[in-house]
């Protein structure tokens, strides 16, 4: 065998991703926020692409039409959201024969709302009593918890003093409750432990009450002083919340040495409370969630479509291309990087608008194998509500599972009974007693919770109660497994069900 160096030549096979393929599989995955953050940066890196008119008008059309006949057969293919001849694509079940698809939909209705009233609706500021609106009380107040108790601080402290209160007040969290140990404050400000104790009881004062505080029973008898009612009984309660929360009212009784109306009056009261005072200073704002998909009933059948409102109407700029082409071509005629450049924008701007329009059908088809497979919950609700999991849709529709998984991330259904995650319907399966068809773990769950809600106080469920009964009804179920499910939808044992049931009693 000789030694040295030689070339041989070998075959083999590879699966690699190309840079489009890995961001086709990225499209999906995106929420409808990010999608729009996405296409944004697409936007500003490709100048052949463009957003349609809002008002779903067509582009310019070009001024040359001889010179774009040629081109004019690659112009449909532009728009991102268009009717399809396909009749893989259609909704399910949709009658054809009395279907007219004229009237507005789900998401029309949404497309509507975005767009606002008109003129003449936006300059009636009255409402329908005659009352002038009051916009400012649409607002979010954007001041936060420690600049409001920093605004306070500035008009009772000066000096050291206030040096002290805005090391006490940034340490405050979100709650309002002080995290800092007073002796490492005092240490780091080279201060005694009682400055920073007279500081914090007039931080005490603060609004809102019960700010500052370093423990729920210090916030309560804090808000217990403003209300005048920290007499011994109060605070003999406050001092023994432990007790109250495992339901020992007679204990308490003996101890705040009352009876038993003023411990129902004392309880009633102590509700009224705000243990997070903090919480109404809380920047952070709420946002309703967008649905991408709406369901109906249309006949005996469903219709399901995309929310239009949400999805990005980008266009190819073919006379810009044909512009810059032929301004190259005129110009400098050398210049092949240019060429190349401009070459590789529309490709790209080709491939975006096809992976776009791929992501939208593959939504749809997922959504609508949903909807066929859990018709069940959509008329009859959540009892109704069967197994599912990914591998039967990617079997269904002829896709992998992992493709399903990120179909289902961040996207929202909207129909008559509300809005879900497209992955709340995939559940695991309880098998029926009977031998029947398995029923969904989230309609064992709604048992579970129509139960332990109708159970009376003197009658309250364990676990194996509701062992038995659940079997009665045809669930084959252990009693962890009940358990795991009564702890899931934030239902307590039947011990702490009796003991705030006896809580409940006194009121």
């Amino acid at each position: 065998m000789a030694i040295g160096p030689r070339l041989d030549l070998r075959q083999s096979q590879s699966l690699v991703m190309t840079p489009q393929l890995q961001q086709a599989i990225k499209l999906l995955a995106l929420s409808n926020l990010e999608l729009e953050a996405f296409v944004g940066e697409e936007l500003e890196k490709n100048p052949l692409l463009e957003m349609a008119a809002e008002d779903g008008g067509e582009a310019p059309a070009p001024t040359d039409p001889a010179t774009d006949s040629p081109d004019r057969k690659d112009d449909r293919h532009d728009n991102l959201i268009e009717g399809s001849d396909s009749l893989g694509d259609a909704p399910l079940d949709v009658d054809y024969g009395t279907e007219t698809f004229i009237d507005d939909g789900p998401g029309d209705a949404v497309q509507a709302e975005r767009t606002g009233p008109s003129m003449g609706e936006a300059m009636q500021s009255h409402d329908s009593s005659g009352e002038p609106i009051d916009f400012d009380s649409f607002a979010a107040s954007d001041i936060g918890l420690h600049e409001h108790l920093m605004g306070q601080a500035g008009a009772t402290f000066s000096g050291r003093d206030l040096l002290v209160a805005g090391q006490l007040i940034a340490q405050i969290d979100e709650a309002g409750y002080l995290e800092a140990d007073i002796r490492d404050v005092a240490y780091q400000l080279g201060v005694g432990t009682g400055e920073i104790e007279a500081v914090l009881a007039r931080i005490h004062m603060f609004d809102p009450t019960g700010v500052g505080a370093r423990s729920l029973s210090e916030c309560l008898a804090i808000q217990a002083r403003e209300a005048d009612r920290y007499d011994p009984a109060m605070a003999k309660l406050i001092d023994n919340l432990e007790l109250l929360a495992k339901g020992a009212i007679p204990q308490l009784r003996r101890l705040c040495d009352v009876d038993e109306e003023d411990m129902a009056d004392m309880i009633r009261e102590l509700r009224e409370y705000d243990p997070k005072p903090g919480l109404r200073y809380a920047s952070d704002i709420a946002h309703a969630v967008v649905p991408d998909i709406f369901v109906r009933e249309k006949g005996a059948g469903w219709i399901v479509e995309l929310n239009s409102a949400t999805l990005p109407r980008l266009l190819v700029n073919r006379r810009y291309y044909r512009e810059l082409s032929a301004k190259s071509s005129t110009t400098a005629p050398q210049d092949k990087q240019s060429k190349l450049w401009l070459a590789d924008r529309l490709a790209s701007a080709n491939w975006l608008l096809k992976a776009l329009d791929q992501r939208q059908r593959t939504i749809l088809r997922v959504a609508e194998e949903i909807v066929r497979h859990q018709e069940g919950f959509f008329r009859h609700g959540v009892v109704h509500l069967k197994p599912l999991t990914l591998r039967q849709v990617g079997e269904a529709i002829e896709m992998h599972e992992s493709t399903i998984s990120r179909v289902t991330s961040n996207k929202y259904l909207s129909c008559s009974r509300g809005v879900f995650e497209l992955k709340y319907f995939f559940k695991s399966g309880i098998q029926a007693t009977d031998g029947g068809e398995a029923v969904s773990a989230e309609a064992v769950k709604s048992h579970i919770r129509d139960l332990i809600a109708a159970e009376a106080p003197d009658a309250i469920l364990s676990d194996d109660a509701l062992v038995e009964i659940l079997k009665a009804r045809g669930f084959d179920i252990a009693r962890r497994t009940v358990a795991k499910y009564r702890e899931a939808i934030g239902l307590g044992s039947s011990v702490q069900r009796r003991r705030q049931k006896a809580i409940a009693g006194t009121r």
